[in-house]
Formats: C-alpha cells, sequence, structure tokens
C-alpha cells in the first residue's frame, strides 16, 4: 500500500513539474499576437499619412500587434466594416456613426479627425438650377448613411422642401459624380475631393454650402475591441496626432501624398497652415475660373475665413 501511494505521488509531481517545464518552453505561454484592422479614406487625409508611413506597424510590432488597412469609400462603408466585423477602427463622418450606434451597431467614438466643409450641392456646367428650392421634383444623386446625405436632408428643410419633394438616387460618391456629370441626375450632395475634382474638370457649379451642415471626421472603435486592447486604441489615437504634425511640417510632401492617393492635380490641392489652432483635414482650392489670387472662400479651418 505505501508502495503504491509512493508511486502515485511521485507520477503527480513528475506530472505537474513537465506541466511548468512544457508551459515555459512552449508558445502557449507567450503574449497572444492582436490582429488591428484600420481603415484609410480620402475623406480623412491623416489616414493616408498613416498609412504610408508605416508608424503603427513599426510602433506595434514589439507588443504583437499586427497592422492591416482596408480602403473605406465612404462612412457608410466604413460602418459596414465595424458592423460586420471587417474592421475594428474606422473613420466617418459624426452624424453618420451617431445614427450607426442609434441602429444598434456597437462603436465607440475615440478621436475627432476634422471639422471639415466637405459636402455640397452640385449642379452639372449647364445647369438652370441656382438654389435648394429649385430641386423640387428633380433627382438628386446621394450616398445614404454619409455626411452628403445628412447635407442634403438638412438642406432641403431650410429650403421648405421634404425629403418626397425630390428622388434620392443612391449611389456611391464616385458614381454619383459620374452620374452627375453624365446627366443621369439633376443634383449631387458631393464629397470631396470628387467634388473639387467635378468643378475643375468638368465645370460642375455648387449651388449650396453650409459648413455648419457638415459634421466632424470621427474615429470609431468597436466596443468589444476598445474595451480589450484599450491600449492599441490609445496608440492609434497618438498617431493620429502624429500624422497632424507631419502634415503641418510637410505641406508640399502632404499635399503630393494627397494627390497620388486619390489621384488627383496637386495644383489644386492644398491643405491648412500650420498655424491654425489646431489641425483638421483643411482644404484650399481655386476655383477653375479664379481671375484673382485672392483666397478663395472655400478655405476653411476651425476659426474659418
Amino acid at each position: 500500500m505505501r508502495i503504491t501511494r509512493f508511486a502515485i505521488a511521485v507520477t503527480a509531481v513528475s506530472a505537474l513539474l513537465a506541466g511548468c517545464v512544457q508551459g515555459e518552453d512552449t508558445p502557449a505561454s507567450k503574449k497572444a499576437e492582436v490582429a488591428l484592422r484600420l481603415d484609410y479614406a480620402y475623406y480623412n487625409p491623416a489616414s493616408l499619412v498613416l498609412h504610408e508611413q508605416k508608424w503603427l506597424e513599426t510602433d506595434l510590432a514589439a507588443k504583437g500587434v499586427t497592422v492591416s488597412w482596408q480602403l473605406s469609400a465612404g462612412s457608410n462603408k466604413a460602418n459596414e466594416g465595424l458592423r460586420g466585423n471587417a474592421l475594428d477602427i474606422g473613420s466617418t463622418a459624426g452624424a453618420a456613426a451617431l445614427v450607426a450606434r442609434a441602429n444598434g451597431s456597437s462603436i465607440r467614438t475615440i478621436d475627432v479627425f476634422s471639422q471639415p466643409e466637405w459636402a455640397a450641392i452640385v449642379v452639372p456646367k449647364s445647369s438652370a438650377i441656382t438654389s435648394v428650392a429649385g430641386l423640387r421634383g428633380r433627382r438628386i444623386a446621394a450616398t445614404k448613411g454619409t455626411d452628403p446625405y445628412f447635407f442634403l436632408l438638412q438642406a432641403l428643410d431650410q429650403a421648405g422642401l421634404k425629403p418626397a419633394d425630390v428622388t434620392v438616387v443612391n449611389l456611391q460618391h464616385a458614381d454619383g459624380r459620374t452620374a452627375l456629370e453624365r446627366g443621369q441626375v439633376d443634383a449631387w450632395s458631393g464629397l470631396d475631393p470628387l467634388m473639387a475634382q467635378s468643378e475643375l474638370e468638368a465645370g460642375s457649379k455648387l449651388i449650396y454650402r453650409n459648413v455648419a451642415f457638415n459634421s466632424y471626421g470621427v474615429l470609431n472603435a468597436r466596443e468589444e475591441f476598445a474595451t480589450a486592447h484599450p491600449d492599441v486604441v490609445q496608440a492609434v489615437v497618438n498617431s493620429y496626432e502624429r500624422a497632424r504634425k507631419w502634415i503641418s511640417d510637410n505641406p508640399a510632401d502632404a499635399v503630393a501624398l494627397y494627390a497620388r492617393e486619390a489621384k488627383i492635380s496637386p495644383r489644386w490641392r492644398s491643405w491648412s497652415s500650420p498655424s491654425a489652432p489646431s489641425w483638421t483635414s483643411t482644404r484650399c482650392r481655386a476655383r477653375p475660373n479664379a481671375r484673382s489670387s485672392r483666397r478663395s472662400s472655400r478655405c476653411w479651418s476651425p476659426t474659418r475665413t
């Protein structure tokens, strides 16, 4: 009996020691790798800088975090990525984030990356429409779930019109521009830089602007990811601040990067002055037919000029 008990004890101790050694020598004891999936977007210039510079990849590698990027064609696509667990952090307009959360999307806004004037109502070069009131009964292209769509709703309301007074053609931003220039719609609630390209290349006209109807650009994280990895989320926010500083310190390189990524001409695309109170995705573009060198009224900043 004593021999049996001794054998059992030896076996138990051996198993315990073997387990300790195995735990120390195998990958099981190592910290699990974290995958960070972000978006980059033409309406979010800081994201283009981060995507190009690879700062996050370098800074987070030592922590076992891998970084991957996905292009968002609009706030609606970023929200789809967050809701479908294809993104961990995505950039949208503030209004789009609010509506997504109200509709049950489990997201948390972690940063404000811009206060833009990126939306306006656009009509073709030859259009006789000069005001929002003139859109009654017309076909208007807009991307539902994005800031230009919410901009359109506010503009219609201010003009005394209801959504039922017009026909909204739900097209992604780039397709909305194409439809406008081909005469398939009467107007487009547009988004920069596509809107500015259309002005420059097709002579399209902006008939209504209102900076107050543009919501802020925000970064949103999935609640589950933000709760599990607050240090990674903070690293992303910190990297956005670094990108803002880089843009302020390197305006010419920033313009070249934006033009290259968005496939637009750098001759009308520029960034905010480093002297601005805080950096945003400011753009100031001369009108295609401008006759003076005076700064265009479409330049904007936190303290609009």
